[in-house]
This record gives C-alpha cells, sequence and structure tokens, in this order.
C-alpha cells in the first residue's frame, strides 16, 4: 500500500513538472504578445482537448472535495487532495492555453469529445486558421471517440451523472470512500482515453507533453484506488 501509494504520489508531482514547463513553452512560442504564431484551429484535437479536459478536470475536483467532508480515513482524504490539486493546476493551463491562442473555452456547436475523430472528420481544418480558428466548416456526425463513449446521463467518457454526485454527497464513512474510488476509477479512465487521444493527435508539444503526464499519473492512481476498494472489501464497478 505504500509503496503503491508512493507511486502515485511520484507520478503526480511528475505531472505536475512536466505541466510548468509546459507552460512556459507555450507561453513563449509567440511572438512576444502572449499569442502563437502558430495557434490551433477552433476544432482542432488541441483545443478540442483544452476544453473538454478542463471540464473533465472540474467535476474530478468537485468530486475530491465531497468526499473530504464524507470521511475521516487518511488515506483517501490524501488521494483525493493530490487529486484535487493535480487537476485543478492542470485545468488552470488548459484554460490559459486556450486564452493564449485567442479561442473559447466553451463552444456551442461543438460536442463533447468530438476532436477524438479524424481531421477529415471536421471539414479537413489544418487547426491554423486565420487568427486561430479554422477557415473550412466542420461536420461533428460519426466522430471517432475512441472508444471511450459516455454513459447515459454524463457529459463525457468517465463522467458522473447528476443522481451520482448526489449519492456521494449523502453517503459517509466506507460508503463514500468506496463510491468515490469507484466513481473515480471510471473518469480516470475516461480521462486516460482523452488523453492518450491528444498525446497521438494534438500540434503543440507543450500539450502532448502534459497529455502524456496524465496517462502516467492517472493510470498509476487507477492501480492504487483497485488496492484501496480491494482493502475495502469492493472493486472497480463493470
Amino acid at each position: 500500500m505504500t509503496r503503491t501509494y508512493w507511486a502515485a504520489g511520484t507520478a503526480v508531482l511528475l505531472a505536475l513538472l512536466f505541466a510548468a514547463g509546459a507552460t512556459v513553452t507555450a507561453a513563449s512560442d509567440g511572438d512576444g504578445d502572449g499569442t502563437s504564431a502558430r495557434a490551433p484551429g477552433l476544432y482542432s484535437p488541441d483545443a478540442g482537448f483544452a476544453r473538454d479536459m478542463a471540464v473533465h478536470h472540474q467535476q474530478a475536483v468537485e468530486m475530491s472535495f465531497i468526499v473530504r467532508d464524507r470521511t475521516q480515513d487518511e488515506p483517501v482524504r490524501g488521494l483525493a487532495y493530490d487529486i484535487a490539486n493535480t487537476q485543478a493546476n492542470q485545468r488552470g493551463m488548459l484554460l490559459g492555453w486556450l486564452d493564449l491562442w485567442g479561442l473559447p473555452k466553451v463552444v456551442a456547436d461543438e460536442p463533447p469529445m468530438s476532436w477524438m475523430g479524424s481531421a477529415d472528420q471536421h471539414g479537413g481544418h489544418t487547426g491554423h486558421g486565420t487568427g486561430g480558428h479554422d477557415t473550412g466548416g466542420h461536420d461533428m456526425a460519426g466522430h471517432d471517440t475512441g472508444g471511450a463513449d459516455a454513459k447515459p446521463g454524463a457529459l463525457m467518457a468517465g463522467m458522473a451523472t447528476k443522481e451520482e454526485l448526489a449519492q456521494l454527497g449523502a453517503a459517509e464513512g466506507r460508503d463514500a470512500e468506496v463510491l468515490y474510488l469507484q466513481l473515480m476509477t471510471d473518469h480516470h479512465k475516461g480521462g486516460v482515453a482523452m488523453a492518450r487521444g491528444c498525446a497521438t493527435q494534438c500540434k503543440t508539444p507543450a500539450e502532448r507533453n502534459l497529455a502524456r503526464g496524465m496517462v502516467e499519473a492517472q493510470q498509476s492512481e487507477l492501480t492504487l484506488m483497485a488496492d484501496m476498494l480491494k482493502q475495502r472489501g469492493a472493486a472497480p464497478r463493470g
């Protein structure tokens, strides 16, 4: 248990170091005015991942704060703190990149995870349109989410529903711990699938590095959470 938790903590630290370096790179890769000369397009994987993962991370932070108040178990509270701290920092960087690129944080006609389809499914955009926006059209129908599909009532793959969040908020002690670990396991699996998509499709080197760091850290935490569930006589769902 101690060795596994240490490994997860190390992976989280590495992810944060990756992210810090990524922010510096993104901020300096431009014309001196804080914007990049090669800003991704509006519907590019780079922008889509930043928008979607920011939303995905926000729910992980929310669930972690909920469980903190529903149990006194220090290992679970420690894990929740690590997840909330890491994902809040990463979320800030993703939103910061969108600002640097001059792109909106919300696009009304963009279905969640649609960026995980191939480039030709987005109207053949190159991601380097005028002013950082695509010059071509985009077709989100039939997009490929890399096998990571959202369950009914959830916004994106791995995300909890409103009902599940309410259940977590009403649970206490071991019940809260088990439900949190199960929900966060699902959440991480969805996050890993999205991060792998960016690592493959995103064009911005700093963002690809951050995505790879997310995969490593969250896979380590998945191992940790499986052990913690086993200790509580439970297992990941489905």
